[in-house]
């Protein structure tokens, strides 16, 4: 019996002893087998749980930021309390206020931001320190002079949708590696707006000089642009030598839009160093332009700068007149639309009747739209550029009496549709460069390229801010949905050849980031963030402060001590709740 039972427990270790395994290999096989199984399965189920407690603490997170947006949207309510809107006298600011974040815009917000994040990568991986992005051959171009425009460019876009850890790297090539001082003949006009304005609205929203210093440089070198007799400069200039001439196929004229869009940049940064030099040059521009000032308030788009005078060329309020108008009413805003500046409102008003002129209606649909006009004949052609005329109008609508106010409201609306289908009449949803119009056929593609502009989205935003119409945002996000299947690649995102086929082009335009982008998150942003009783866009979407003009003479305010805590407004929790 002792034996019996000893042999048994014998019988039961051997299954434990390596020995045995080795003489009956199916068996250690089989006992592999279930190991690796249970490996496997104890391997996953933490792998799961891990997972698990991930997307716990981010849907906590969004939970989080929703209860704070729902907290803030009840005290906005109960801040305007049961207070209602009379007449035509309502500020902007009481029409915004009650607009309020969503789930859906902040979603929406987010898929943006990535977009963003995906553009910035590429840009940082393939293109660092170059003007722009090739994002089909994943190299860099100098299409501005290797002056690193789409980084510049994209530095408030960063500050504003929270990408620090970008931000601070593209701060850093700003300090360390940016330098104007090339042999390269330069467009006054586009490094004025990038370039001047990308850095002027950095120093506005981080508060960090590294950005003012490189911004009174740059401005310093496009100066000598203006020294002509009559004060209209000239187009282009090298910025190492400072000789400035004006591009042969115009024939030596300047460019309405080249000369007449510098204002908002070199008056904010004489508002912003105390150096009235800038604010000058720039002003005497429009001084001189108001001497001869039609009826209509239309001027061709080529300008003598010896004379002062116009000469017989194409109206339009597209490439290459578009700008000049924009910057006569964002002046009165920059000034914050006092007696000092009230010839710039005087002159855009003027210029606005000009407008109604060229306004006309396609059959059968009635499709609003902007004409050209060469001397007394009117071309059914509009660009894609036209397209900021209806954000502009519904900006400016506010200025005029009740009745006034409304009418220009309605037609910025009607225009805003017309530019909607711009987009939504082709077979990619994207608009074409411009459109022609034809009785009985409404609207057909022209040039039919797109180089992932921004103007529509630009309108949608202001009409959005102004009316708290989600139609607008609807509009925008269709929008957003046709550049993310047409243009996004691995490497970024490119343009397209032709938006009836889909080829795409090999570049990734710097405003992308600018202006297209920047335009779409703040469309779906609260209204809080980029105020516009705080803020002005430049005509390459970069923000900056208004500053109230009490007289003609240059006063530093934007550096006095009552100005220097609105500075850093996302750090003082302006944009935290993003």
């Amino acid at each position: 019996m002792a034996r019996s039972s000893r042999s048994l427990s014998t019988n039961r270790w051997r299954y434990i002893n390596p020995a045995y395994y080795l003489k009956r290999p199916k068996r250690l096989a089989f006992l592999f087998i279930v190991f690796v199984c249970l490996s496997f399965l104890i391997w996953d189920r933490q792998t799961l749980v891990r997972e698990h407690e991930v997307e716990v603490a981010r849907l906590n997170g969004i939970v989080l930021k929703l209860q704070n947006l729902l907290e803030e949207s009840k005290n906005v309510k109960d801040a305007l309390g049961e207070k209602s809107k009379i007449g035509g006298e309502d500020t902007d600011a009481s029409k915004k206020i009650g607009i309020e974040d969503d789930p859906v815009s902040v979603q929406r917000r987010e898929k943006v931001k990535g977009a963003m994040l995906h553009a910035w990568t590429s840009y940082e991986k393939y293109a660092w320190g170059k003007d722009e992005l090739q994002p089909q051959s994943k190299n860099g171009v100098d299409s501005f002079g290797g002056l690193g425009a789409t980084l510049i460019d994209s530095l408030d876009t960063l500050y504003i949708m929270g990408l620090d850890e970008q931000f601070q790297r593209a701060r850093e090539w700003v300090a360390n590696s940016l330098d104007f001082n090339k042999n390269y003949d330069a467009s006054v006009f586009e490094t004025t707006i990038r370039v001047v304005g990308g850095l002027l609205s950095s120093f506005d929203l981080s508060g960090d000089k590294i950005f003012l210093e490189k911004a009174t440089d740059i401005a310093n070198r496009l100066l000598p642009a203006w020294d002509t007799t009559s004060g209209i400069p000239f187009n282009i200039i090298n910025l190492a030598h400072g000789n400035a001439h004006n591009p042969s196929w115009t024939g030596g004229d300047s460019i309405l839009a080249d000369s007449g869009t510098e204002q908002l940049e070199f008056i904010a940064l004489s508002q912003r160093t105390g150096d009235p030099k800038y604010q000058q040059k720039a002003e005497n521009v429009i001084l001189q332009l108001n001497k001869t000032f039609p009826s209509d308030g239309l001027l061709p788009i080529y300008i003598n700068p010896h004379k002062g005078t116009t000469s017989y060329s194409t109206i339009t309020f597209g490439a290459m007149g578009d700008s000049f108008y924009e910057y006569l009413l964002k002046v009165w805003i920059q000034g914050n639309r006092t007696a000092a500046v009230k010839h710039y409102r005087e002159m855009w008003e003027t210029s606005m009747t000009g407008l109604l002129s060229l306004v006309r209606r396609t059959t059968p649909s009635s499709f609003a739209y902007i004409a050209e006009k060469m001397g007394n004949s009117l071309t059914d052609k509009m660009d894609e550029l036209a397209c900021f005329a209806p954000g502009m109008i519904a900006l400016g609508s506010s200025g005029y009496d009740r009745d006034n106010s409304q009418k220009f409201l309605s037609l910025a609306e009607e225009l805003a549709w017309t530019c909607y289908n711009f987009y939504q009449s082709t077979p990619t949803k994207l608009a074409g460069e411009n459109y022609f119009f034809h009785a009985g056929q409404d609207m057909s593609v022209g040039t039919s390229w797109n180089i992932l502009r921004p103007e529509t989205v630009e309108s949608l935003f202001y009409l959005w801010r102004l009316t708290g119409n989600k139609t607008y945002q609807e509009w925008g996000w269709n929008i957003f949905e046709a550049f993310e299947k047409n243009s996004r690649i691995e490497s970024g995102y490119v343009g397209l050849k032709d938006v009836n086929t889909g080829v795409k082009d090999n570049m990734m335009q710097s405003f992308f980031l600018a202006e297209t982008l920047k335009y779409l998150y703040l469309l779906f942003s609260p209204t809080s963030v980029i105020s516009l009783d705080e803020w002005v866009f430049n005509t390459e979407a970069h923000p900056l402060r208004i500053v109230t003009r009490h007289g003609q003479g240059v006063i530093n305010e934007v550096l006095d001590e009552q100005h220097k805590p609105k500075l850093h407004a996302r750090k003082q929790g302006r944009f935290g709740h993003l």
